[in-house]
Parts: structure tokens; sequence; C-alpha cells
């Protein structure tokens, strides 16, 4: 399916920590791994790279989750995800100044983490030296779930629904999203996002377009269209194109 954003789980309670490890691969992200010391999430971030730490402030271990991420912060800019329980006022304040992306607070649902998910994806770009502040310079590269992708506009990372993508438009190393509302520009070629985004939407019909096969609204015999959009058709590929077809 592509690059896959990477979670690592800590969890005191593993029952709980399996249930959300099985949510977040149904949702498309990678755990990295699922843990319940702190002192665990430590060697663990040593060998992994994981973009969120997702934290229960309770840990079994001499370290709580507070403590845990100031270590993990040390060793990596991973985003921290809380996950807590009823925190009285100074557990809180504490855990508050480690700056975490979210707060989950238990018992929550798959929605609930998701939408904390999505916001910390949102934030990486406030302190991350590898994303362009310049809305003219695209990002290094995109986040790509199992059904959207997240893109640089302007300040902040944007969703892109892969239903809501008309057609991708090859620039030299860059590609151009066309969705329905706006255009994205990113870094990243038209072969390494061909190779990323699922078969089942989209498909290559040109050396320099990919196309979202539920959008095209003619097939003639060298091109087709999209939202009014002439897109050249190969020969050599317009075989694959009416096999897709027929299969809808």
């Amino acid at each position: 399916m592509g690059t896959l954003f990477k979670i690592l789980v800590v969890e005191d309670e593993m029952i709980i920590g399996a249930k959300i490890s099985m949510q977040l691969t149904n949702l498309g992200y990678e755990v990295t791994g699922l843990l319940c010391r702190g002192e665990d999430a430590i060697l663990h971030m040593e060998d992994n790279k994981p973009d969120v730490v997702l934290l229960d402030i309770q840990l079994k271990g001499k370290l709580d989750g507070i403590e845990t991420a100031k270590q993990l912060q040390q060793l990596s800019d991973t985003s921290i995800i809380y996950l807590t329980a009823n925190s009285d006022e100074a557990t809180f304040n504490r855990a508050k100044a480690t700056k975490p992306a979210a707060f989950i607070s238990k018992p929550f649902n798959q929605l609930d983490l998701q939408r904390a998910i999505e916001l910390s994806i949102c934030r990486r770009d406030e302190t991350d030296n590898h994303i362009a502040i310049n809305n003219n310079t695209p990002e290094l590269k995109p986040f790509i779930l199992n059904d959207c992708i997240f893109v640089r506009s302007f300040e902040k990372m944007m969703k892109v629904p892969f239903k809501c993508i008309l057609y991708i438009e090859a620039e030299r190393n860059y590609c151009r999203i066309h969705s329905i509302e706006k255009e994205y520009l990113i870094v990243i070629t038209l072969k390494e996002i061909e190779d990323k985004l699922p078969a089942n939407y989209f498909l290559r019909v040109h050396r320099s377009f990919i196309v979202n096969i539920s959008h095209i609204d003619e097939i003639a015999a060298s091109h087709v269209m999209i939202a009014k959009k002439t897109i050249p058709l190969s020969a050599n590929l317009k075989k694959n194109l009416l096999l897709r077809i027929q299969k809808l």
C-alpha cells in the first residue's frame, strides 16, 4: 500500500493495547510495537522511528508515561498522544508541560483515536525542519494512509481523501494532485506515488498521468475525460484501463 504512518503503542493494559493496535491497523497505520513499560519504549525508539507514540500516563515499571515522554523527546521529534483516565490537576499539568500533540480520555472509540492522530499529523509541520514553511515550496514527502493522503497547504497538512482526487500529473520530480476542490504540488515522482497508491482507486494511463478510475467521464481512442479535462491515454495502457472499468 505504501509508506504508512508509524505508531508505537505504550499501554499499561495489554488487552486495551491490543485493541488499539487492531484499530490502528484498520485505519491504515503501521504499529511498530505494543509495550507496557516506559523503559522498553525508550529502547524501542532507539531502533525504530515511529511518527507518533500513543502513551498511557500510568505504566508498569519505574517510569510513568510523562517521564517516558520526556526521554523519548530527547531521542526523537516524535509526536506524543497521551492516553488518560481521570487524572488529577497536578498530573495533567505535568503532562501538558511536555507539549503533547493530543490527549485521549479513556474510554475512547476509534473515531476519537483517528481524530487525535490526524490532529498530530497536522501539527507535526510546526516543528518539523524538513517541511517548508512557504506554500510555494512543497513538502518533502506526503503521508499516504489507507483512504487518504496528507499534503501540505500553506502552514498545514491537509487531508485529501482518495475519493476526492481526480487525477495526478507528473511535473519532473514533483506531482500535482488535482482534487475536486483544489490542486496540491508534492515532492514525489509519479512512479513513487503510483507504487504507494491503492490499485482499486488509481491507474496510470499515460507516462505523465494517474487517474482516479471512478471519476472518468469518457474514454476515447487516445484520451480520457475527467471533469472536462482531456488526459492523454497511451495505447499500451488502454487495455488495462478497459479491463479495470469492466470490473467496477
